[in-house]
């Protein structure tokens, strides 16, 4: 038994977790059978280079060691290499049929530990393995787990989904204080910049139409900060027919929960295209709706068809609410919309107007409208609500 096998057996390295990422077959085949001769197993082999956005999910597995061929495709299988090593301790060695001393010094900017070339010998994986068992952390660090999708949409235009989204997402902000991304695809004609009274240089237009480019750095060139902390992708400032696919829209909502705690979305009422993926990818749907019979007619139908297999995560919320309202009382609501309410926004159009004519969102005020809308931050969040302050007499005439 050689030296490095009896180091290998010391060290444990034959317990390593061994991926092993390679397009052309006899060449992975054969770094396998070598991986075998050194005592190691190879856990899963990748027989094509993954996509960038399968990355978190490959790390989740949470292997010790990649392996990856770098000739196939240099340029892609060197992002691959970065977005691995930048997202965990995996210890990455590309294997190549040559040695390119700038490809060498370019892979090792990249965070790979071993520049492996063919024909690899005994001895030189037997090294390699006992480094990386060297390498590994005795305690592995907490996986981040994917951030919240909280969906706001409404049954019909002109229900205040944008008003209750956007002021949502800023007490999220403030009360959670984890990372919050608010994204708008109430297109073409979104308009939640002016409710957060900011304005952008791009929009979801972009991230939409550029998908091949859309990682987490192209999203946070896109973004823009608002004095809350929120960030937000706003939808065009002009008038823009953008195509809602459902794979341009599960790739943004991808990059955004990978790289924040909750990402709000506001659908408006015409998302009927991309439904499905929505939905699919939310932990939260809020329906949004004013207490009148089409809006309790197409809310209805909208909860039988697109929203049937997704009840448990659907939260009604009724939005300019006061009770007499039609005379239709709650318990009549929730018969006609087959699920109960959850949420109640008083009626307070003034307050709203007024805040929208400030460029100020209502959440940062206190009223009934914000105190609602901050418990339901809160609801999703964990933290809890401070304590209620005792009314005070007013002293002086309202202004």
């Amino acid at each position: 038994m050689s030296t490095s096998t009896k180091a290998f057996d010391t060290l444990g390295t034959h317990t390593l977790s061994v991926a092993l990422i390679g397009p052309e077959t006899p060449r992975r085949h054969a770094v396998a059978s070598a991986l075998a001769e050194a005592q190691a197993s190879v856990t899963r082999e990748f027989s094509s280079y993954p996509d960038l956005d399968d990355v978190p999910r490959l790390l989740e597995a949470e292997y010790d060691v990649i392996f990856i061929e770098l000739d196939s495709n240099p340029e892609h299988a060197l992002e691959l290499v970065e977005n691995i090593c930048g997202g965990s301790s995996v210890t990455v060695m590309v294997y190549s049929a040559k040695l390119d001393s700038e490809m060498l010094v370019r892979c090792m900017r990249a965070g790979a530990r071993e520049f492996l070339t063919d024909p690899i010998a005994l001895r030189t994986i037997e090294e390699a393995m006992v480094r990386a068992a060297v390498r590994r952390p005795t305690n592995r660090p907490t996986k981040k787990t994917q951030g919240k999708v909280l969906l706001f949409i409404s049954a019909k235009g002109g229900s205040g989904v944008t008003t209750i989204a956007s002021n949502f997402a800023v007490s999220l902000a403030l009360e959670s204080g984890g990372s919050t991304v608010f994204i708008d695809l109430n297109l073409p004609l979104g308009d939640a910049a002016l409710d957060l009274g900011i304005k952008v240089q791009y929009s979801t237009a972009e991230a939409l139409q550029q998908t091949e480019r859309l990682d987490f750095t192209f999203l946070a060139k896109l973004l823009t900060k608002h004095s809350s902390g929120l960030s937000v992708l706003a939808a065009p400032d002009r008038y823009s027919e953008v195509a809602l696919t459902d794979e341009a829209v599960h790739k943004l909502l991808l990059v955004a929960r990978q790289n924040f705690d909750y990402v709000v979305v506001d659908g408006g009422s015409r998302f009927g295209a991309v439904a499905e993926t929505l939905i699919e990818d939310s932990s939260t749907v809020y329906l949004v709706m004013q207490v009148g019979i089409s809006e309790l007619r197409n809310a209805n139908r909208l909860i039988s068809n697109s929203l049937k297999a997704s009840q448990n995560k659907l939260e009604i919320v009724l939005n300019r609410y006061t009770s007499r309202t039609l005379g239709i009382d709650e318990a009549s609501i929730a018969k006609a919309l087959t699920v109960p309410v959850r949420w109640k926004i008083p009626n307070d159009y003034p307050a709203v107007r007024s805040a929208q004519s400030l460029a100020t969102p209502v959440a940062l005020n206190d009223s009934p409208i914000s105190r609602v809308i901050r418990l339901m931050s809160q609801t999703v969040s964990g933290s809890s609500a401070p304590a209620p302050k005792k009314k005070r007499f007013q002293l002086f005439a309202k202004q």
